[in-house]
């Protein structure tokens, strides 16, 4: 059974920096495309970032330049560097993990940007 764990959420200050994790555990194949979305009670799921298997990103115009997505294939570990934080970043974050045809989403973890 497919699980994964987020980490690395919290509380801080605008202008500050945060990272998270996100650990896939139960793996049977190999992972194709690993990311990050924010969701904020009463308001859609949105995509923050991906990556693909073989390191191809893709980004949120809202967090291009300040967020940084990477993975470690050999852990199935995925990685998102929040820099730069604002107020609107304010959100519970999720991992999402696509492998053998099929979408795995974590619990989340909270992350606060207080102004």
């Amino acid at each position: 059974q497919v699980q994964l764990v987020e980490s690395g959420g919290g509380l801080v200050q605008a202008g500050g920096s945060l990272r998270l994790s996100c650990v896939a555990s139960g793996i049977m194949f190999s992972i194709d495309v690993m990311g990050w979305f924010r969701q904020v009670p009463g308001k859609q799921r949105d995509m923050v970032a991906t990556i693909t298997r073989a390191g191809n990103t893709n980004y949120a115009d809202s967090v291009k330049g300040r967020f940084t997505i990477s993975r470690d294939n050999a852990t199935n570990t995925v990685y998102l560097q929040m820099n730069s934080l604002k107020p609107e970043d304010t959100a519970a974050y999720l991992c999402l993990c696509s492998t053998g045809g099929r979408g795995y989403w974590g619990q989340g973890t909270q992350v606060t940007v207080s102004s």
